[in-house]
């Protein structure tokens, strides 16, 4: 028969396990948890940004070109070109 001093230590290190198991379970729990709010989050987040590309895609306003051969009259565009429209103003006042 085992002494009194052993048996405390068993049960000592029986609770102590039962007690890391619950901790360690509860740890694993909650990082799942965490984890699966995370990949939600980050679908949801592609499908805003997904939605957001579309929508700009479908109102994109119109190119600034001019109806007539497409010549560029904003000089904020990074495309503006001072020559080509000169010579479609000079072309259509001649």
């Amino acid at each position: 028969m085992a002494s009194t001093g052993v048996n405390v230590l068993r049960y000592s290190a029986l609770g102590a396990g039962i007690f890391y198991g619950f901790y360690h379970q509860a740890k694993l729990s909650s990082a799942s948890k965490l984890a699966a709010i995370n990949r939600e989050y980050e679908r949801k987040e592609s499908l805003i940004n997904q939605a957001k590309a579309e929508f700009k895609k479908k109102n994109a306003p119109a190119s600034p070109s001019t109806a007539s051969g497409g010549i560029i009259s904003d000089p904020n565009d990074s495309r503006f070109d001072l020559e080509a429209l000169l010579t479609s103003l000079d072309a259509k006042t001649s």
